[in-house]
């Protein structure tokens, strides 16, 4: 049934609104229309500006990760050419089996976790002593960040410096209070210990710089509140202060698990080769050599991928709680 202009039409053919007619499902509403509407009003006309790097990053980011993938599922070594027709899971079984593997991914778990939650330690001590609004507050920041500002093959060579056995600042410290050298770098059972260290003096100022940031959003009246309830000064920072700095924790967390999957570029330039010492072999390390000394690539893709997953442990779960959060 249709109606007379006078109080509008009900065949469904035309909507009307201010008096034009905008028809819908017909000829008129294009595929740039629908995408538009679904994903904003300029997604079509500003494909010119996101398009381009879009393709370029699925290119070579993720078409390099599918890649490796494949490669890591065939026999690939030398300068042969893989064979994409018979594929298998061969390199990870052979992984697993490999004892400097499974030495590497063990060093790369203690690295990963006993890195992070020092350096976070560290990074929470140093700010909530600077949050206290302390005397030369700008200058004790500064010097405490500035070791962030280093590469890793600068720190690697002042460290290299500062643990050389004869004539490291360290050792001579050590010998000056009546104690023996120790070979920070040659002994196997405490070079990891020694990258550690190292990694968190570099780091540490990262984890202060962003704690500081969660403790300065936090009001002033929570922390007169806990000091009206007869709570200390410890107290206070562990029952009231640090619960709220969760968002801080995981966000430093994150960062910091990422360098020390990171740590090949340190370790390479600590030793200068593709071997570090005993004792502080990674994943890292093992992958590129495995690739560039043993030529052996699919074994090494299959260690990467294995680093990539890794990875994705780590920041998967965190753009998921970002993502809950509405901040994505």
């Amino acid at each position: 049934m249709t109606r007379n202009t006078d109080t509008g039409d009900e065949s469904g053919d035309a909507v009307t609104d201010g008096g034009v007619a905008e028809e819908r499902g017909g000829s008129g509403f294009s595929p740039i229309d629908a995408l538009n509407e679904r994903f904003g009003s300029d997604f079509v006309e500003s494909s010119q500006f996101w398009l381009p790097p879009f393709l370029l990053v699925g290119l070579f980011v993720y078409g390099a990760i599918i890649w490796n993938l494949l490669i890591s599922l065939t026999d690939f070594s030398g300068f042969g050419t893989p064979n994409y027709g018979d594929l298998d899971l061969e390199m990870y079984s052979r992984a697993l089996a490999d004892s400097g593997f499974v030495d590497a991914a063990i060093n790369t778990f203690i690295l990963l976790v006993g890195f992070t939650l020092v350096t976070l330690a560290i990074g929470l001590g140093l700010a909530i002593l600077i949050d206290r609004n302390i005397r030369f507050e700008n200058t004790f920041r500064t010097i405490y960040l500035l070791p962030m500002s280093l590469s890793f093959v600068v720190t690697a060579q002042f460290w290299a410096w500062m643990f050389n056995f004869n004539n490291g600042v360290i050792n001579i410290v050590i010998t000056s209070l009546g104690f023996g050298r120790v070979n920070w770098i040659g002994n196997p059972d405490i070079v990891l210990w020694a990258v550690m260290f190292a990694l968190m003096w570099q780091f540490a100022g990262y984890a202060m710089v962003v704690f500081l940031a969660g403790l300065r959003a936090i009001p002033n009246e929570h922390y007169e509140a806990a000091k009206v309830d007869g709570a200390s000064t410890a107290r206070m920072y562990w029952r009231v202060i640090i619960p709220q700095l969760k968002g801080s924790t995981i966000s430093a967390s994150v960062v910091l698990m990422v360098f020390a999957l990171k740590a090949f570029d340190f370790l390479y330039s600590l030793v200068g080769g593709y071997r570090p010492p005993n004792g502080s072999d990674i994943l890292a390390t093992k992958m590129v050599r495995e690739a560039y000394a043993n030529l052996n690539w699919a074994y090494a893709s299959a260690i990467a991928i294995t680093l990539f997953v890794m990875t994705l442990g780590i920041v998967g779960p965190y753009l998921y709680y970002q993502y809950n959060r509405g901040n994505l």
